[in-house]
């Protein structure tokens, strides 16, 4: 009984030791329990910053890519992307424009044969697609490292550059030769009036012996054809003062039409026009841009031997073309075209691919719409036909007329002087080819 009663307390003491280091063991789980759910917490906190810091990123790299990709296919330049290979893995709006094919048709082909195969190639010099001039350029592409990447192929349009630099070295050709023409007009029409003084008086003299009179008359004939030429050829190089009003467009173009019908009888010719209805009348000199559009209609006739469609429009005009409110007068026809050779000579004077004319047509044209303060542009496409569209300022009607001729364009009208008013004379009869 004692023995028991001694074994008692320490089998309790042992039970309390063991009570007590399963409290202790208990609650040091639970401490680790609850540093455990605090990190946990924290890692969720942690988590869930990192999370909406990403999807910001995320947002802020989506929108960014979105904003590069609009500015991409905002732009005019028409870009390739290509990786080292040459392979095209991306193109924007623009340059599937130019190329005619669409992003889908232009991926994982090589660079090289797109452009062979739209008549172009790398280089610095101006190419045409169609009725666009570019400039086709290759520069390489880096990434964030800075290590190559790729190449991005740039199609610049530089088609008003191109027109300008043109019409520059034509102004430039045309002043030198106009003077020299000048000169020589007047040269010639001082002893031509000579010639032409004694033919009438031969014929006067002659008048009983028709034979010998009939030879005067053809000199008297041949002396009036040759000062018709001098004419035209003193309009192509004096400054031309006009007194300009405003006119119908429809009476304009009717009688133009009227005027040019010795061609447009020659072959069935379909006439079309259209006038926007917010341009009703020009500010013109009207004879003069009679025979504007006369030398055009004759021009566009005959570069449809076979017959055609004539189309003659007027609409208004974005003031930027020329710095002020304009409207546009286009000529258009469905002919043969230009080759594209001859076109950068087609204003100049005596150029003709006819074997008869003087090549003075479009030559005075230009130099009309350059005294109307306007600009001719031509559009053609061999085959297809050509389109001439004339840019003249259009002022507002309650405006005083002298204040569209303002900066350094041109001088203003004098109010007493004497307007020259050429009369409509056909230059020539003047093709396409």
């Amino acid at each position: 009984m004692t023995n028991a009663v001694t074994r008692h307390p320490e089998e309790r003491e042992l039970l309390h030791a063991a009570f007590r280091s399963f409290d202790e063991a208990a609650h040091t789980l639970q401490q680790s329990y609850s540093a455990l759910t605090a990190r946990v917490e924290q890692m969720d906190l942690e988590l869930g910053q990192s999370n909406e810091a990403l999807r910001r990123q995320l947002g802020d790299n989506e929108a960014m890519r979105v904003h590069l990709d609009g500015i991409l296919e905002s732009l005019s330049t028409g870009v390739l992307v290509t990786d080292d290979c040459e392979t095209i893995s991306r193109s924007n709006r623009a340059a599937e424009a130019l190329l005619g094919a669409t992003d889908a048709e232009l991926r994982n082909r090589r660079a090289s044969d797109v452009l062979a195969g739209a008549g172009l190639g790398l280089c610095d010099r101006p190419q045409r697609i169609g009725q666009t001039v570019v400039s086709i350029s290759r520069v390489p592409l880096h990434n964030d490292s800075g290590e190559r990447s790729g190449h991005l192929i740039l199609f610049q349009d530089i088609t008003r550059i191109y027109q300008l630099e043109e019409q520059l070295q034509r102004k430039e050709r045309l002043a030198a030769m106009g003077e020299l023409i000048g000169r020589i007009a007047h040269e010639i029409r001082n002893p031509l009036g000579s010639v032409e003084l004694f033919a009438s008086m031969l014929q006067r003299d002659l008048g009983g012996q028709p034979s010998a009179k009939r030879y005067a008359e053809q000199i008297s004939q041949a002396v009036q054809s040759t000062d018709r030429l001098l004419a035209n050829l003193l309009l192509y190089t004096r400054p031309v003062r006009m007194a300009r009003g405003w006119h119908s467009v429809e009476s304009l173009i009717e009688e133009s039409i009227k005027l040019a019908a010795h061609a447009i009888t020659k072959v069935p010719v379909e006439i079309r026009k259209d006038v926007s209805r917010e341009v009703r009348s020009i500010w013109c000199h009207d004879g003069q841009l009679k025979q504007v559009l006369v030398n055009l209609v004759v021009n566009a006739v005959q570069a449809m031997p076979n017959g055609g469609v004539l189309a003659i429009s007027l609409s208004q005009e974005p003031s930027q073309a020329l710095g002020m409110p304009a409207v546009r007068l286009i000529v258009r026809d469905s002919g043969m075209g230009i080759d594209p050779a001859h076109r950068s000579r087609i204003f100049d004077p005596f150029f003709t691919t006819k074997d008869e004319g003087t090549g003075l047509g479009l030559a005075i044209v230009h130099s009309i719409v350059e005294a109307h303060q306007g600009r001719i542009d031509v559009e053609s496409t061999v085959g297809q036909g050509t389109s001439c569209s004339i840019i003249l300022p259009h002022p507002s009607r309650g405006r005083d007329p002298n204040e569209v001729q303002t900066g350094t364009r041109s001088r203003p009208e004098s109010s007493d002087a004497h307007p020259i008013e050429p009369e409509v004379v056909l230059a020539e009869e003047w093709s396409h080819e």
